[in-house]
């Protein structure tokens, strides 16, 4: 906070907050957009995983196969970080079989 002259106090924002879709939970199936592994090959795209950590700026999620940093390095335990507010996670979508 900033005191004025006339002893008032001005309050600052020193960063905005995040515009947050979704609200991840430890536990929750997703999907994310990452280099993996599907089928012996490497590929792009969206690939299954599950929430395993959240704070208030990141979600942790663990995969079953191998996924890659960007600069192709492989990720031991399988597991990616990603900003709460990433395009690039996504609640797993709940489809609804047409029988009934």
């Amino acid at each position: 906070m900033k005191t004025t002259r006339g002893g008032s106090r001005t309050e600052f924002a020193f960063m905005r907050n995040p515009d947050i879709q979704y609200a991840f939970q430890v536990g929750d199936t997703v999907e994310v957009y990452c280099d993996h592994e599907k089928n012996n090959e490497r590929v792009r795209g969206w690939i299954r995983g599950i929430v395993v950590q959240v704070d208030n700026k990141m979600v942790a999620v663990q995969f079953r196969s191998n996924v890659f940093l960007t600069d192709g390095w492989m990720v031991p335990d399988r597991i990616l970080w990603y900003p709460v507010n990433s395009e690039h996670i996504r609640p797993v979508s709940t489809r609804k079989s047409g029988k009934g």
